[in-house]
């Protein structure tokens, strides 16, 4: 299962898949799930498999977005203008490949740049450049060569990092960790044979990085009954960050969260989720967040409320082109997954919100 996992996340992040254009990575997930339960996707298109017979409706999900940029505008001397779909930070691009997908499907390698640091005052060269100073060059010398090659407005693009294993033995680099290894960890528990006491639901959703946007429909077209929501927060144990404060260490196992701007976690499937992990010796540590957000801002509060809980492989310089994970992480954030699974039964998912 492990080995399947590493393979499967590989090919899962190497997918152009951003806001509003997630269909490389649907295509992977009704694949890897069409023997194994029933498919249907809302008008939004996050896509879910549902099995089991009866009982409680436990959703495991992920987003199947990254963050990204569309073609804003087309120069005439052949370069391309971008807005960004997503959280960018301009000290992370310049220099950076990215690729164009066109509407026939082929991808177009091209680089982010600015004007050269050499026609630069001092003042401009100490700013953080927004993506609106930015461009990218594609090596067309027309709009018209552009053109001829397929590119049109609002094309979707996507970074380019390919799968690398570090020299430390179980860590890897590539971009889209926020959230492939939510999509791989939903895949994996939707592969296990069907539960008999509930309803599983593993499910993708779309526009995460945007808003939270394809939870609010699919918690309309799955109605679950409580979700557990597969994320891959950002790591806090690098220079400047205080290791003493660290929530989400590399190696420190699967991170809980309890708590972030987007959501309070139901208290009672938070304590449920830790217990859990306690008594299977699952590797885990505990997060409160004061920044950031995932589709369980979206979740909690749909239908008449959806408990939720977050459970993350913590990856370093997420919203990047490389981000760095350790996949035991990840092994423990599906193990839990499972664990979980196993015990929410009728009377357990009741149990969190019996308020009266």
């Amino acid at each position: 299962m492990q080995s399947k996992g590493l393979q499967l996340l590989e090919t899962l992040t190497q997918a152009h898949s951003v806001p509003g254009h997630e269909d490389e990575v649907r295509e992977i997930f009704v694949n890897e799930l069409r023997e194994h339960g029933e498919l249907a996707s809302d008008k939004m298109g996050s896509v879910f498999c549902t099995s089991g017979q009866s009982g409680p409706k436990v959703l495991v999900a992920g987003h199947m977005d990254e963050i990204g940029f569309r073609v804003q505008s087309i120069l005439p001397n052949g370069y391309l203008r971008i807005v960004n779909i997503g959280g960018w930070w301009g000290h992370t691009l310049l220099a950076q490949r990215v690729e164009i997908k066109t509407a026939s499907g082929e991808k177009i390698i091209g680089t982010i740049c600015s004007k050269p640091p050499h026609f630069l005052s001092d003042a401009q060269r100490n700013q953080v450049l927004g993506v609106d100073s930015m461009f990218v060059d594609i090596t067309a010398r027309s709009a018209e060569e552009v053109d001829d090659w397929g590119i049109r407005l609002g094309d979707p693009i996507c970074p380019v990092s390919p799968w690398t294993a570090m020299r430390q033995p179980d860590w890897y680099m590539t971009k889209a960790f926020d959230n492939r290894v939510g999509m791989a960890g939903a895949i994996q528990v939707g592969q296990q044979p069907a539960p008999d006491h509930c309803r599983l639901i593993v499910a993708g959703t779309v526009q995460e990085e945007i808003g939270l946007r394809g939870a609010k429909a699919l918690a309309n077209a799955a109605t679950p009954d409580v979700a557990i929501v597969l994320e891959g927060p950002p790591a806090d144990d690098t220079p400047g960050m205080p290791l003493s404060e660290s929530q989400g260490r590399i190696g420190g196992g699967v991170q809980i969260r309890l708590q972030d701007p987007s959501a309070i976690m139901n208290p009672r499937l938070a304590r449920f989720t830790i217990e859990t992990a306690e008594q299977e010796g699952i590797k885990h540590q505990v997060t409160v967040r004061t920044s950031g957000g995932t589709d369980a801002g979206s979740f909690n509060i749909a239908n008449e409320g959806i408990p939720c809980v977050v459970l993350g492989t913590p990856a370093r310089y997420i919203h990047s082109h490389n981000g760095i994970i350790n996949i035991n992480d990840y092994h423990a954030m599906v193990q839990l997954s499972l664990a979980m699974v196993r015990r929410l039964d009728q009377k357990t998912v009741d149990s969190f919100t019996s308020y009266l």
